[in-house]
């Protein structure tokens, strides 16, 4: 199976200089808004199409790293510091000798696809003009698009050595993503020969309508007459469609077009032509949680293509294995994998009915706590310490449940998470919070408990640093039970009783207090 290795991208949308290599089946890409995501799987489309049509309708202007093109125009604008673009696309050893050769960056004999953009020297003396211009004007107009292959033999969308086929949930109710949608699957399922007997016969029924439809309303007319468009804008794949039980695809709900533009690309064919790559942009948009779980089965059982998917979505970046992750961050630098994350770990979120993990891996800093009390809680605690929201400090609460969290601490290892967890001694602090998370305590790992083993719970320390206002809010009618004994049956109602009535009062335990500091740091 052709599979991608690696992309290497340069000066590229967001990216000054990226490389990053690939999973040969599935490869989860991962960030925050505006990370790289989306850059990425255009790169990867632009550069299998080899299509200068697509490039011409983003336009170079929006391809183009903005920081280079500011800091050129800033600089002595000559001709020599013009930048080129260029994204080029390593693919596993195919023995293609079209394809095979050091014309990369790499300078080695490789099997790949490259677009580079550069300015034209016949045109130099053109784009010398604008470059003296006393205005800032990049001459976008005089840089050729050059699609080749490492053995810098040129291609292009006639003559391509991969199928692939982008699915961008965003564009789904578009009408052109949709015929150009439907165009790349039938040429994916139907072998050359086959295409040309079918738009034969197609332009021949067109003609036998004319003939024996329309002729005797044209004899009645005199100078003109009707007839079929036959040109390219009206052929056999721009009237094509698919319908699912006799109805157009186009007419089905937002939600189900995406459901079924992913099965119908990832089902298995009988032509020699199937798709080498599927890219997936953000597939969880309009599907419901269901349907979500559906297509994650559908994509996990796929075997035959390489898969590249875009996702904000947990349920689809855990269930399809973590391990498979790349993580994208906002400064536009080398990615983060998640290979070396334990086997154990990647299939404890495979199976984990709820989960944050994804909320955790976008975060900085992080606070983990094992309940809804302390969650409720947490925040209140934090402002009144430090007089800040803890929106305003980065820093992020996460509750996972006590016998989790170790598995976000293999996270927090991996990608340098700043991760406190603040748990309880639950009656022995030395063996459930130091000895148990001693091969994660490092300078961004640390464990908060509180140290007398008597203060066992949350709810204890809560009561005992709040002893007179936990007394006057619970204890009126207080019969057989405690006010402790209440807020030890009733965690989280209790503490959001706190947090509505008393949450500008409240102070926290000491522990959590080191805890909010040690995070601030």
């Amino acid at each position: 199976m052709i599979a991608i290795q690696k992309i290497k991208l340069y000066n590229f949308k967001k990216f000054r200089e990226f490389e990053v290599s690939f999973d040969d089946r599935i490869n989860i890409l991962v960030g925050d808004n505006e990370a790289g995501k989306s850059s990425i799987l255009t790169a990867l489309d632009l550069v299998l199409s080899g299509s200068r049509n697509k490039v011409d309708t983003l336009g170079l202007e929006n391809l183009f790293n903005v920081t280079v093109i500011r800091d050129f125009l800033s600089g002595g604008k000559k001709y020599e510091h013009l930048p080129t673009m260029c994204a080029e696309i390593y693919l596993n050893e195919q023995n293609n000798l079209d394809m095979n050769g050091n014309n990369n960056s790499d300078r080695r004999p490789s099997d790949g696809l490259r677009l580079l953009c550069a300015p034209i020297d016949d045109d130099s003396k053109y784009i010398q003009e604008i470059l003296t211009q006393q205005n800032p004007n990049f001459p976008f107009e005089y840089y050729s698009v050059r699609f080749t292959t490492f053995a810098d033999q040129p291609y292009s969308g006639y003559r391509k050595y991969i199928n692939h086929l982008l699915i961008d949930s965003s564009q789904i109710d578009n009408e052109y993503a949709t015929r150009e949608y439907i165009k790349t699957v039938y040429r994916a399922n139907v072998d050359d020969p086959e295409i040309n007997r079918h738009q034969n016969e197609y332009r021949r029924h067109k003609n036998e309508f004319k003939v024996n439809v329309l002729d005797a309303l044209n004899a009645t007319l005199v100078d003109y007459s009707f007839a079929i468009r036959s040109n390219s804008k009206s052929n056999l794949e721009t009237d094509l469609t698919i319908t699912e039980d006799e109805i157009p695809i186009e007419n089905r709900g937002k939600g189900r077009q995406c459901m079924i533009k992913t099965e119908f690309a990832l089902r298995r064919n009988h032509s020699q032509k199937q798709l080498d790559i599927l890219l997936l942009e953000e597939p969880e948009n309009h599907l419901s949680h269901v349907n979500m779980k559906k297509l994650v089965q559908r994509i996990s059982n796929s075997a035959e293509k390489q898969l590249f998917v875009a996702t904000h979505n947990t349920l689809i970046s855990s269930r399809l294995d973590l391990r498979r992750v790349i993580m994208l961050n906002s400064s536009g630098s080398n990615a983060l994998l998640l290979r070396n994350l334990p086997k154990e770990t990647a299939e404890f979120f495979m199976k984990a009915p709820d989960n944050n993990v994804l909320e955790f891996i976008l975060s900085r800093k992080v606070i983990l706590v094992e309940g809804d009390a302390e969650f409720i809680l947490l925040e209140a605690f934090y402002k009144n310490l430090v007089h800040e929201n803890i929106e305003e400090s980065n820093v992020h609460i996460i509750s996972v449940g006590g016998t989790s969290f170790k598995r976000y601490l293999d996270l927090a290892k991996i990608l340098q998470i700043k991760t406190a967890v603040v748990r309880d001694n639950d009656g022995d602090a030395q063996k459930n919070c130091i000895e148990n998370y001693q091969d994660y305590a490092s300078e961004i790992i640390k464990v908060f408990c509180e140290p007398n083993n008597i203060l066992s719970t949350f709810e204890i320390n809560v009561h005992d640093c709040n002893m007179n206002l936990c007394e006057q809010l619970f204890g009126v009618q207080r019969k057989t039970l405690t006010v402790l004994d209440y807020m030890l049956k009733n965690k989280a109602e209790a503490a959001f009783e706190l947090l509505e009535k008393e949450s500008g009062q409240l102070v926290a335990p000491n522990y959590i207090q080191e805890a909010i500091q040690w995070i601030r740091e």
